[in-house]
């Protein structure tokens, strides 16, 4: 084999489309423009432009504040959690978050599970979650059981000083 033989695949390289050479090219007279119009001249960006008119995305209100530090937590009740242990998805004693996942007591919530004190809770837990409300600290607790949270209340440089 030799360098002067070595070849493309054939249909490997497309030539590009020459348009308005003449209607026998199958792209002349108007090249694939249509007819008139603004779309048909060059220099065309229309996207959200109205004619003038004030565009429907500048005409909505816009509400709302999306946080760029704000966590995502998967929310659990305790009233789902007892819910969980009586119809046997879950054992009573140490639960972590893997083991709440697997029952499909919760889904998403990147940064991990929070539960929260809606409903009641008989069972005796150990549970590990990313955090926990003050009532549902207090109801786990009078229940006999114990949480452990692996992210911590928010700190108060401020009460400190």
């Amino acid at each position: 084999m030799k360098i002067s033989d070595l070849k493309d695949n054939p249909g490997a390289r497309k030539s590009r489309m020459r348009v308005g050479r003449g209607e026998g090219s199958g792209k002349g007279k108007t090249g694939g423009r249509g007819h008139k119009g603004q779309k048909a001249r060059s220099g065309v960006a229309i996207k959200g432009f109205e004619g003038g008119q004030m565009p429907l995305h500048m005409r909505i209100p816009k509400r709302g504040f999306n946080n760029p530090f704000g966590r995502d937590y998967a929310e659990l009740n305790l009233g789902m959690l007892q819910k969980a242990i009586d119809a046997g998805k879950l054992e009573a004693g140490a639960i972590s978050e893997d083991d709440l996942r697997k029952a499909n007591l919760v889904r998403g919530g990147k940064d991990g599970v929070s539960l929260l004190a809606k409903g009641e809770l008989k069972a005796k837990v150990e549970l590990t979650v990313a955090r926990a409300s003050k009532g549902a600290l207090a109801a786990v607790e009078a229940a006999g059981g114990k949480v452990t949270q692996t992210v911590g209340p928010k700190q108060r440089e401020a009460a400190d000083a």
